[in-house]
């Protein structure tokens, strides 16, 4: 019997670390601090500042808007200048005032060196729904840095692995839940074992197993299927998947804690808040830095396979949508068009999603 931490329950530590502020000691070619950006206090900067020059990692589409060359290829890293403190580093991460302030620079944008720490480094902070942006700091001794100040310490050889492959689930619980659009409904709760958010199925009557069943692979969205929000068609799309399941008699929701296309809801709503200033959404996606969808679809295919689904009818409007599933094994028999909720106020936000994400009519 062991009490020591497994990789995965060490990562999870070190993703609550960066949504504190702590920093986390990554050792791969050499050996570094990181913290994320969005939750640097100048206290622990200027304790950074004394072990080396500090260097903000953030994306390839942060850098893009900053005008930073990102030498990199995905990610641009920028020497912190001595005379510049948190609000200058801040104001790198977070667009929210880029129209009032568009001239950072110059920004030093560095090319000699490796960058695998500050990518991983950025992987991190994207799994733990904060802005990809990071204040690296290298250091000589990583273990006597972590041990001194009990700091996680992740090797980068063992993380690459673990952040790109898609955490094991698990059935938690399931029980009968009557809904509106069938009375014959039950819920499911499946768990990562990443200690990441729960994602639910909603299964509408007995399904058959051996038959493609209705399906909707739906992302949570807290605006638009609690509040009503306008800005987007979520809510009725919800609503009239599991409306038509309803009459059919069968059919499988899974509803992904995926809000904001994969950014968090904090994210989304910053890039709400970009496109108040008259950015589309996926010109707001990649002023956070952050790709069109950051979503990952291998989550339901997962949960269709452990509830015993092999074939589906899939509502969608999204190709990347049938893309994965069959890609993840799961056979897709028919695309089921999904166009409700159109109004004026979503209407530039469809017109972008069709237009640039590549949603079918």
């Amino acid at each position: 019997m062991t009490l020591a931490l497994t990789l995965t329950e060490r990562l999870a530590r070190a993703r609550g670390d960066l949504r504190m502020g702590v920093p986390v000691v990554l050792v791969g070619e050499g050996a570094a601090l990181v913290v994320a950006v969005e939750e640097l206090t100048a206290e622990r900067l200027a304790d950074l500042r004394g072990f080396s020059q500090p260097v903000i990692a953030l994306t390839d589409r942060r850098a893009e808007t900053l005008k930073a060359r990102a030498y990199d290829g995905d990610l641009a890293r920028i020497a912190l200048p001595a005379d510049q403190g948190i609000d200058w580093v801040r104001s790198l991460a977070d667009p929210a005032d880029d129209l009032r302030w568009p001239m950072k620079g110059p920004l030093n944008a560095l090319r000699e060196g490796p960058a695998h720490l500050h990518r991983a480094a950025l992987a991190l902070a994207k799994s733990a729904r904060l802005l990809p942006a990071v204040l690296v700091v290298d250091i000589p001794d990583a273990a006597a840095v972590a041990l001194r100040h009990d700091l996680s310490l992740l090797q980068l050889a063992e993380i690459g692995p673990e952040l790109a492959r898609l955490s094991p689930l698990h059935a938690v619980s399931a029980a009968r839940v009557p809904l509106s659009a069938a009375q014959a409904g039950r819920v499911h709760v499946f768990r990562p074992d990443d200690g990441g958010e729960e994602h639910y199925a909603i299964e509408i009557g007995r399904p058959d197993r051996s038959l493609p069943v209705l399906t909707r692979l739906h992302s949570a969205c807290f605006t638009g299927d609690v509040l009503g929000s306008l800005k987007c068609d979520c809510g009725p799309q919800l609503h009239a998947a599991l409306a038509q399941m309803g009459a059919e008699g069968a059919g499988v929701l899974l509803y992904l804690n995926q809000e904001g296309r994969g950014i968090g809801l904090a994210n989304k709503l910053r890039a709400y808040s970009l496109q108040d200033q008259g950015f589309d959404t996926v010109e707001a996606n990649h002023r956070l830095g952050f790709e069109d969808d950051e979503r990952d679809f291998r989550i339901g295919a997962d949960i269709l396979q452990r509830m015993g689904f092999s074939a589906i009818r899939l509502m969608t409007n999204n190709p990347r949508k049938l893309d994965m599933m069959r890609g993840c094994g799961v056979t897709v028999t028919d695309r089921v068009a999904l166009h409700v909720g159109q109004n004026p106020q979503n209407a530039a936000y469809l017109a972008t999603k069709s237009a640039k994400s590549g949603h079918l009519e």
